[in-house]
């Protein structure tokens, strides 16, 4: 049995969710394979060489590649699958866009968001947004998986040394072109990779309040920032902070959810975080059934009360 995890990198390095699906891969098999694949990006494979468990590192290296254009990339994969077991890949956009292409071409079933490996054809994933879990046995020769990262610890990102073998570049398939991107820049931790995050709710009010309130005690924390999908829809936050089912899938070592009621949405996205702590004047609020800690209370008190004992 060899996997495949298809790297996700920006060229120069790995991105986390890399490492957690390597993990996911290591539980499917006793060899796993890594495909770098983008543009000058030696550091990327260079990376990927050295994740513990990982025995070989593919590198295709093309300007067409750069930006892991989803049609190029999943040509790239479908070019070498008939030689692996397993195709994995982190649930995230790219993962999401490309995985469901190769399996379409494989003529398989895809396996979406596993959280679990049983066995090398049996896996664990959530259903009515994380409410049930089901089992799902897959009979295809070749099982392609998109592993939800919170599942999965990450693979150490040293102790291995896997050859490095340059891939056939397959030629450009033409049929999408990258335009730009535009990216929110932050002086606090990515959201899907920090260890701590503080949210807000709705009961926030206005995005005024939301800075005033949150921003301190993210600060104080070292925390990123996150938003349940009404704080989003309200317009106090831009949408790259929502927490849920429709936003970020995240499990920090601590989790502070402000203002935040707690509906089947948002919980799905971030109940599997180690310690939750809820702060609502509702003491009913579902949040409260999650949550590790709870304090009931109005947050424009209790916030800066925390603050100011943090020091």
């Amino acid at each position: 049995m060899t996997s495949l995890v298809i790297a996700e990198h920006d060229n120069q390095s790995l991105k986390p969710a890399t490492l957690n699906t390597v993990t996911a891969a290591l539980a499917c098999g006793a060899e796993v394979h890594v495909l770098v694949a983008g543009y000058q990006a030696s550091p990327a494979a260079t990376a990927a060489s050295q994740i513990n468990g990982v025995t070989k590192v593919i590198h295709i290296d093309a300007a067409h590649l750069e930006h892991q254009l989803s049609e190029n990339l999943a040509n790239q994969v479908l070019a070498i699958a008939s030689t692996y077991s397993h195709i994995l890949a982190p649930a995230t956009a790219i993962g999401k866009n490309v995985l469901p292409r190769v399996a379409a071409k494989l003529d398989v079933a895809q396996i979406s968001d596993v959280t679990k490996v049983l066995s090398v054809d049996t896996f664990e994933r959530p259903i009515y947004a994380g409410n049930a879990i089901a089992t799902v046995q897959a009979t295809d020769a070749v099982k392609v998986i998109t592993v939800r990262t919170t599942g999965f610890d990450a693979a150490p990102a040293s102790g291995g040394s896997a050859t490095i073998e340059l891939g056939s570049v397959v030629a450009d398939a033409g049929q999408s072109s990258f335009i730009g991107k535009e990216v929110s820049k932050s002086d606090r931790p990515e959201l899907t990779a920090a260890k701590i995050i503080v949210s807000g709710g709705r009961a926030l009010g206005s995005s005024e309040q939301f800075r005033a309130v949150m921003e301190p005690l993210a600060d104080k924390l070292g925390a990123a920032m996150g938003a349940s999908r009404a704080a989003v829809d309200a317009g106090f936050v831009p949408n790259d902070y929502q927490v849920g089912q429709t936003g970020k899938i995240v499990a920090p070592q601590l989790y502070v959810a402000v203002g935040i009621s707690g509906a089947i949405q948002h919980l799905a996205g971030m109940k599997d975080s180690k310690v939750i702590v809820a702060i609502n004047k509702d003491p009913e609020a579902p949040i409260f059934s999650v949550a590790d800690y709870g304090l009931v209370a109005d947050l424009f008190t209790a916030v800066p009360e925390l603050i100011a004992e943090l020091g």
